[in-house]
């Protein structure tokens, strides 16, 4: 396993001591280096076991092809002049980088079991890279489900947004949102240590974080308690974004820019957090 470190000592422990960098650039850069490099040791695990992405995808699948095909028929939620099913797949893209990106942190569990995280904290690494870096893989795990999603939608009819410029918006958003939800995981992870509670608290979070949204229902339609709790929850602007870029003709309730200024913002906060608490997880 290539560790990201400044320098090397014999028997491969990393010497914080060796060729730091001091000027301010160069720190910026050994720190998207090291983030990159804990992206790229995360993606690799893919090799080994990609069916797990599309297992995942059997889930929204299913949402789409019997949820949205049924309620597109009775068109029992009023969705304006947009028809149901397409009104629904941005909102299940999102469920499904949800559903990837909350159980993300048990890996973490994992590699404290295993003697990778000691690992990581003796090297030099910043810890926040190290975090950042697991959100970045998220991202791109959470991709497979978008190209999914997109293949089904095209399938089902749905009027997709092809301009190269929404597509490219639709990645950055659910990269956003994988990353925040991956990152909000694995603080979860290591405050509980444990895998049975953080599977426990992973299953009571994942429906009220996709119910209490506007992924599969307007939030004009929810009772007034719920349209506060919607308000505040992330998901509800990432739905808001993927629906303004992924549809054709899509409009956005609170503004694309708001959207992912809020899940900018909302994730910068979360691997700040994440950093502090990382080292917890080894204990």
């Amino acid at each position: 396993m290539r560790l990201p470190e400044q320098g090397v000592l014999r028997g491969g422990w990393a010497n914080p001591a060796i060729t730091r960098p001091t000027n301010p650039l160069a720190l910026v850069a050994s720190f998207i280096d090291k983030t990159l490099i804990i992206a790229e040791l995360e993606i690799r695990k893919l090799r080994h076991d990609a069916t797990d992405l599309l297992t995942r995808a059997v889930q929204p699948a299913l949402w789409l092809l019997v949820f949205g095909q049924v309620f597109t028929q009775i068109r029992a939620i009023p969705t304006g002049n947009v028809r149901y099913l397409d009104f629904m797949a941005p909102g299940i893209l999102a469920q499904s980088v949800l559903f990837i990106a909350i159980f993300y942190g048990i890996a973490i569990i994992w590699e404290r079991d295993l003697g990778i995280i000691h690992k990581f904290l003796a090297s030099p690494t910043p810890r926040a890279a190290l975090v950042l870096g697991k959100a970045l893989s998220a991202g791109v795990r959470a991709l497979s489900q978008a190209v999914i999603i997109y293949i089904l939608a095209l399938l089902l009819g749905v009027k997709v947004n092809w301009n190269p410029m929404a597509l490219l918006g639709v990645l950055l958003i659910v990269f956003l949102g994988a990353g925040f939800f991956s990152t909000f995981s694995l603080i979860i992870a290591c405050l509980v240590k444990t895998r049975e509670r953080f599977m426990g608290i992973g299953q009571v979070l994942t429906m009220p974080l996709f119910f209490a949204s506007n992924a599969i229902y307007p939030i004009s339609i929810m009772p007034g308690w719920l349209q506060v709790i919607s308000h505040i929850n992330p998901l509800t602007y990432e739905v808001d974004a993927l629906r303004a870029l992924m549809l054709a003709g899509g409009v956005s309730a609170y503004g694309v820019g708001l959207d992912m200024s809020i899940l900018i913002v909302a994730m910068t906060i979360l691997v700040i957090i994440g950093a502090r608490v990382y080292p917890n997880v080894a204990i």
